[in-house]
């Protein structure tokens, strides 16, 4: 192998490995003032069971929206602001039925290059009095990946209650998983997710007013 392409090899092996220390940090034992000024904590988790292969994560940051009010927000699946996020081209409810809602997404070729335009039709599970939401993607084949799946979980936070603490865990796998996973720049996963955690602490404050008065009808 030509040596500089050798140095070049061994300098991204150790990014990624640097990566990887970082994602690990116990997200779950986050300081809440951290959280609270609006700063997004993620950790690699391993596979959910030994035997499934692929990867996760866990997501954890602070929304300026009290409980209610953001749970209005989170279930809104029949909306038109998420194509404001970046990395996703379209959106669209296609059914809800009581608490099982099944949705269809278009992803940017920069988050999936190998799969440009699929269709990643997902189902979400709602349980308001628990303040979760459970997904799944349905039609993992057509979206180039063995599963994926997660859940949701929503807390109040803050003294006076009037934000919430939003902890999002998936477990996925597809082929590429572990670049994916470890690659520290644009595009990897936690650029993805450090960026979509900002958006939406950025997009609900735009809608805030829109959610209080539902929550309020």
């Amino acid at each position: 192998m030509h040596v500089h392409l050798l140095i070049r090899v061994v300098l991204v092996q150790c990014f990624i490995a640097l990566s990887f220390l970082t994602l690990e940090a116990p997200a779950q034992e986050a300081d809440e003032a951290p959280l609270l000024e609006g700063k997004a904590f993620i950790r690699k988790l391993p596979p959910q069971h030994k035997d499934d292969g692929g990867s996760g994560y866990e997501l954890v940051y602070v929304v300026e929206l009290p409980l209610d009010v953001y749970w209005r927000f989170k279930t809104d699946f029949d909306n038109d602001f998420l194509t404001t996020n970046k990395f996703i081209k379209a959106h669209r409810l296609i059914s809800q039925d009581n608490n099982v809602a099944v949705t269809e997404d278009i992803f940017s070729d920069d988050l999936y290059p190998h799969k440009p335009n699929a269709k990643f039709r997902w189902q979400t599970t709602l349980f308001p009095t628990q303040y979760r939401l459970d997904f799944v993607l349905l039609n993992p084949a057509e979206c180039g990946q063995k599963f994926h799946h997660g859940s949701i979980q929503l807390e109040a936070a803050g003294a006076s209650g009037q934000k919430t603490k939003v902890t999002q865990t998936a477990y996925f796998d597809f082929f590429g998983v572990s670049f994916w996973v470890n690659y520290p720049w644009y595009g990897g996963m936690k650029y993805f997710l450090t960026y979509t955690a900002q958006w939406e602490q950025d997009i609900v404050l735009r809608l805030k007013s829109h959610y209080i008065q539902k929550s309020a009808q």
